[in-house]
């Protein structure tokens, strides 16, 4: 049988994360410029690989490409393998994190000092996800509505969606070119 303490100061948490949980991700909040740097990198590099995905299978190759995302995303920002990652619109601040799961702003329960309704040691993952974004190039995307979380997704690689998301619109781009040149060397 646990012993409930007879008195349990206002200002902790029943859930009790534990700071050094977040204490990166906070880090990676305040240095969500560079890390929107980084992360627009690491966007291009896997768009120029997407030929060699293609050819592997992009379903072959999310294994070993989840085990990175996971160990990477999940040390910087406490990640939570959603599949969905808005990380890039959210100043680097996850709303998975978030014990209620907004993903499109805070609760109306947000403390005087910044802090979780339900968490009350914790940062409100969303006030945190404002100070990042001011921080950031593509700042204004916090204000872009996400879509509900979709379940089926957990797990699953966001950076091999977002990969293949970004090399089919290429595709289309260049086609659309190719088919506005066409009628122009016929003439």
């Amino acid at each position: 049988m646990s012993k409930v303490p007879a008195y349990r100061p206002s200002s902790t948490s029943v859930v009790g994360r534990r700071r050094r949980k977040y204490t990166v991700r906070l880090w990676s909040v305040r240095h969500a410029r560079l890390l929107e740097w980084v992360y627009n990198l690491l966007a291009d590099l896997l768009l120029e690989l997407h030929p060699l995905w293609k050819l592997i299978g992009y379903k072959r190759v999310e294994a070993p490409i989840v085990v990175i995302e996971r160990i990477s995303k999940g040390f910087l920002f406490d990640c939570r393998m959603c599949g969905q990652c808005v990380l890039s619109s959210t100043g680097m601040s996850c709303p998975m994190n978030c014990p209620k799961l907004l993903r499109n702003g805070p609760c109306g329960g947000v403390r005087a000092n910044g802090n979780c309704e339900v968490e009350p040691d914790m940062p409100c993952v969303w006030t945190q996800a404002w100070q990042g974004s001011q921080k950031m190039k593509n700042g204004g995307n916090i204000e872009n509505v996400q879509l509900p979380h979709d379940q089926s997704l957990n797990g699953s690689s966001s950076w091999l969606r977002a990969t293949a998301e970004r090399a089919r619109e290429k595709e289309e781009r260049e086609k659309q070119e190719r088919q506005k040149q066409a009628p122009e060397d016929q003439s």
